[in-house]
């Protein structure tokens, strides 16, 4: 009797823990079924897009500086300051070339009064001229009556002959003095443009990017002493992964957010894609610039990531990037019917930046698929569908 009582106490101890044994392990352990969430496959067309990142460049850059080695005299601008085209930035040392000027434009006057003094030999040679000819014909008729002998003539032809020559004498020593005033005008008109090229003058509007050297400094030529850009040129340079890169072309539209702006996303367009690809990170670059420029001008050089929406595709049956799962070595979804699950193969098409995918192969619209589950799954396993996966 005592026996009876003893089992029937460790009956009622061990069964009901047997029980929640059973229910603990069918509900949370191996064999409880795995929470999972669906989504059914739907029909429609997806606009796929590009994501790259990039940096603030500008179109339009200028490196401003001497065209001959000197001393910097002074640098009337700093970085940041706007300016406008004609404006003196810089201006380097002129050492003697205003003397040298000065010298020129009196060689130049020399010259002008050389021209007048050869036009004015050049009119007495023709009055000599005109005056030997007229003696030359006279002496011939004289010649020509026997009325002066033959030495007479004669002296009066060599006069001819060397008025002649001392007109063109005159003629010469006109045109050499005018090849001189072109020769020193020439020489003083370099000076010059020397003198002006030691005044470094905006090409155009701009800012001013960059200040190399101050007053005083040894500057060779080539060098720039500033640098400005146009601020109304910014565009991103973009870098997009080679393998998606497909459809990216000139003439898309495109997304712009700034690093430091990052709740504002800028409208755009894609101006260019470059011949050259980066063959070392394996990148296809392309030019991507504001439909309008920020109000606040953005630091040259600062990340932006950049979205490109390419034309959108026909309706094909679309899922969750999250369904596709590999499974031994083939890439796929699980499939969902009567609450049982079957793996079955697809072949994936364009996906966009939104998560989503265009199935080429292998669904159709209106199957139900496992987007998330909360364990690995695996064929045969028992799946709980849920709204939402508890952590």
């Amino acid at each position: 009797m005592n026996v009876n009582k003893r089992t029937l106490g460790l009956l009622a101890v061990v069964v009901p823990m047997l029980l929640l044994f059973i229910y603990v392990g069918m509900t949370s352990g191996p064999l409880a079924p795995v929470p999972v969430t669906t989504a059914k496959v739907e029909n429609k067309g997806v606009s796929p897009a590009l994501f790259g990142i990039g940096i603030v460049e500008a179109r339009y850059a200028y490196s401003i500086g001497p065209i001959a080695p000197g001393h910097l005299q002074a640098v009337y601008v700093d970085v940041g300051d706007r300016v406008k085209q004609g404006q003196l930035l810089a201006e380097m040392e002129p050492v003697d070339l205003d003397e040298k000027i000065v010298s020129q434009s009196m060689a130049i006057k020399r010259a002008r009064d050389g021209i007048t003094t050869a036009k004015a030999m050049l009119k007495e040679a023709e009055a000599r001229l005109n005056f030997a000819q007229i003696q030359e014909t006279r002496y011939r008729k004289l010649l020509e009556i026997k009325s002066i002998g033959d030495e007479v003539y004669e002296a009066k032809k060599q006069e001819l002959q060397a008025a002649v020559s001392g007109k063109a004498i005159a003629k010469a020593n006109v045109n050499s003095a005018k090849k001189e005033l072109s020769r020193v005008q020439s020489d003083r008109k370099g000076l010059s443009n020397l003198r002006d090229n030691l005044r470094l003058i905006a090409p155009k509007d701009g800012v001013i990017s960059a200040r190399r050297f101050e007053a005083g400094s040894a500057v060779m030529s080539g060098q720039a002493v500033v640098e400005m850009i146009d601020p109304t040129s910014l565009w991103i340079n973009a870098r997009f992964d080679q393998q998606r890169s497909a459809g990216l072309a000139a003439g898309l539209h495109a997304k712009i957010q700034l690093r430091s702006q990052s709740q504002k996303r800028y409208a755009a367009k894609v101006q260019r894609v470059e011949i050259m690809a980066d063959a070392v990170t394996e990148e296809i670059l392309a030019k991507v610039a504001f439909n309008h420029l920020p109000s606040l001008m953005p630091p040259i050089g600062e990340l932006a990531e950049v979205t490109v929406a390419l034309p959108e595709l026909p309706a094909k049956p679309v899922i969750p990037n999250a369904a596709i799962k590999q499974v031994d070595g083939e890439v796929g979804v699980w499939l969902v019917s009567d609450g049982e699950i079957a793996f079955a193969s697809i072949t994936v098409g364009e996906n966009n930046l939104n998560g989503e995918v265009q199935i080429l192969k292998g669904l159709q619209a209106g199957d139900e698929i496992v987007v998330y589950s909360k364990h690995a799954l695996k064929q045969g396993s028992k799946i709980d569908v849920v709204e939402a996966i508890q952590p």
